[in-house]
């Protein structure tokens, strides 16, 4: 039993179509704001339009197209990406490795909670150069608020269904959004083609340089690249080529389009926005109407990447042992499609939550991006050890690379830093799914250095003893214990205590079942180990990070093989267990630890363990993570002794009763 699943990397126009669909929603609406916020309610003149059109050009080329389009897709882990899929690929070589990973994902989910609102709002705002809807339609209203928060309600309700019959219009929706950048930002060239030369690098430096906080405009600027990471993190469902190629097109979409931004800046005679939006000015007014549906749609496609995004990121977060285990559903056929109904919840929640606060993207601009310059820093440190040792580059190309990236990037923090008084409030959230993952995956570590494992064979006679001796009553036909020994001869001393205390647990064959969480991420395959035939037999199971486990199935499925193979009797008796009935009688034992009262903690080891026992409590149960039926699950409680109480002053009082 094993399957692989990978990423195609033929190029054909439909897979090309399908890239322009998943990958590049986030990026691909920047343009309804990112210029917008560097312009803001400052004047209008040349060093700040020609400044800011050139450092948004120059940040397209340096975070995205050599970043991420050139280096970061070189992080292809089995056909996926996204920074748990890059963890994965470099942990081995630095334990601290974990911390930029768990931030890089905190902050990419963050992103996730702000980028469908702005975006959403960006595009219902334009409603309010409609004629009719100018007194109805104004940036901040209720009725624009009450409609954002209606498309995102109904956006995050049909996420249960899937997106398998709306997915397929996603690519010819977002052809036509870049399209529509495209020929609404030429024809804006066609009338001013001075606007070319703001392309040099010098106007960027002039404006960091001369303007008045000039340098402090890069928490605008680094609105047109927020949806790089995402671009990676979909990696899996286009592959590298796809993505390649079909950037070219959106690259050019979006240059242009902030090229006719710029030029409409410059020729439109008056000194301030007063609350423009320079992207549906250079819109024709009779094709604005038809524009701003193309835009809303095109937002809902960028936050329903986004969504989808958080989704995985949250699967892979369960399966590396960074996220309590929650349910995870597949709404439809699709590969790697899944549905997390609590992070829906939260998602929802912060969406609507953004919204009523902020009121119109224009106050959500001065909080947006920080999160996603933390998450790209993270990336560049994973994506420095990848470099240097899986591709084996040398480590001074190495080390200007991701000095290059250190220095943009720092820039790019120190100047969204200044928005942290506009989000303090978001900070908290952040705050809170960092220790979700810090707290889960350092206790986790602490109760699996804590495990005590035992070889199997000194074992192997008394199970065989304990299977053959009929005066003990039969406990099942088979018995599945879950292990976490991932060596072929050992088992945790719990399983043997288990078995043999107290009530002997009698069965025709035992089977001790380890799942291994391999670094690739659809692996699933298996190998078995008899240490005695027929009798005690031991089961590895390889499965991807990205692979939900079903571990019932596939035992079943590993049983009928051994079976068909005639490696296995099933030993189906005329006797009490299969007399009525000739299935074989499965039983699996789930054992659950619990801290025992015979410890005694340091601080911060008690409020990990705390912590992790409070998460867990909202956890789903393990039968349902690894995929059992209650029906044939047994769960049992084993103490866990991880600092045992030394000193018990406990004294023998002589005084003797009368």
């Amino acid at each position: 039993m094993e399957t692989k699943i990978g990423t195609t990397n033929k190029v054909t126009a439909a897979t090309l179509l399908v890239a322009l669909g998943i990958i590049y929603g986030d990026i691909g609406t920047s343009p309804l704001y990112a210029l917008k916020a560097v312009i803001g309610t400052r004047k209008i003149d040349e060093v700040l339009v020609y400044g800011g059109l050139s450092a948004i050009f120059w940040t397209l080329i340096l975070q995205t197209s050599v970043k991420y389009i050139w280096l970061t897709l070189k992080g292809d882990n089995n056909g996926e990406g996204g920074i748990f899929s890059l963890y994965a690929l470099v942990k081995r070589y630095g334990k601290k490795l974990v911390i930029p990973a768990v931030l890089g994902a905190t902050t990419l989910l963050a992103d996730g909670i702000i980028t469908p609102p702005i975006s959403v709002a960006s595009a219902v705002e334009g409603l309010g150069m409609v004629n009719g809807l100018q007194d109805i339609i104004v940036a901040g209203n209720n009725v624009v608020v009450s409609l954002v928060v209606v498309i995102l309600s109904l956006l995050f309700f049909f996420q249960r269904f899937g997106t398998q019959t709306i997915g397929k219009f996603f690519g010819p929706i977002m052809m036509v959004w870049f399209s529509m950048l495209l020929i609404a930002g030429f024809s804006q060239i066609l009338l001013h083609p001075d606007i070319l030369k703001a392309l040099s690098p010098k106007y960027a430096y002039e404006m960091l340089t001369q303007y008045p906080k000039g340098f402090w405009l890069l928490g605008s600027v680094f609105l047109c690249t927020t949806g790089a990471e995402a671009l990676y993190s979909d990696l899996g469902h286009c592959g590298i080529k796809n993505i390649r190629i079909s950037w070219i097109f959106v690259k050019i979409s979006l240059v242009t389009a902030y090229l006719g931004q710029a030029a409409w800046l410059m020729h439109q005679n008056e000194d301030f926005l007063n609350g423009r939006n320079p992207f549906f000015e250079i819109i024709p007014s009779w094709f604005l109407l038809p524009s701003i549906i193309i835009a809303t749609l095109a937002t809902v496609i960028a936050s329903q990447a986004l969504i989808s995004g958080s989704y995985t990121l949250i699967n892979e977060a369960i399966n590396l042992n960074f996220w309590p285990r929650v349910a995870v559903r597949q709404p439809s056929e699709l590969k790697g499609q899944i549905y997390i109904p609590s992070v829906n919840n939260v998602l929802w929640f912060g969406c609507v939550l953004m919204i009523l606060y902020f009121r119109s993207s224009e106050h959500m601009e001065a909080a947006y991006g920080f999160s996603i310059t933390i998450t790209m820093m993270m990336t560049t440190l994973l994506l420095g050890y990848f470099l240097r040792f899986r591709l084996k580059w040398n480590k001074y190309a190495v080390f200007l690379i991701v000095g290059l990236f250190a220095i943009v990037e720092s820039s790019f923090f120190i100047a969204n830093v200044a928005k942290i008084k506009e989000r303090w409030m978001f900070l908290f959230f952040e705050l809170g799914i960092f220790m979700i993952m810090y707290v889960w995956y350092n206790a986790r570590n602490i109760h699996n250095r804590f495990t005590k494992f035992t070889e199997l064979g000194k074992y192997s006679n008394q199970l065989a003893e304990l299977s053959e001796d009929d005066g003990i009553p039969k406990f099942a036909t088979h018995l599945i214990y879950l292990t976490k020994a991932d060596r072929r001869h050992q088992i945790e001393e719990k399983i043997i205590k288990s078995i043999f205390s107290k009530k002997p647990k009698r069965a025709d064959v035992y089977w001790f079942l380890h799942l291994n969480r391999t670094n690739e991420p659809y692996t699933l395959n298996y190998n078995v180990s008899e240490l005695i035939d027929d009798k005690v037999i031991k089961v590895n199971i390889n499965v991807g990070f990205r692979i939900q486990p079903k571990t019932e199935l596939y035992f079943k499925k590993i049983v009928q093989e051994l079976v068909a193979n005639k490696e296995l009797n099933l030993h189906i008796r005329p006797d009490g267990s299969t007399k009525y009935n000739s299935e074989p009688d499965f039983k699996f034992v789930v054992i659950e630890k619990y801290l025992s009262v015979e410890n005694e903690f340091k601080v911060i080891d008690s409020l990990l363990l705390n912590g992790y026992k409070h998460l867990k409590n909202l956890s789903i149960s393990d039968e349902k993570a690894f995929g059992l039926d209650k029906s044939d699950v047994i769960i049992e409680h084993a103490p866990l002794i991880y600092q045992p109480i030394s000193n018990i002053e406990l004294k023998r009082d002589n005084y003797e009763t009368r």
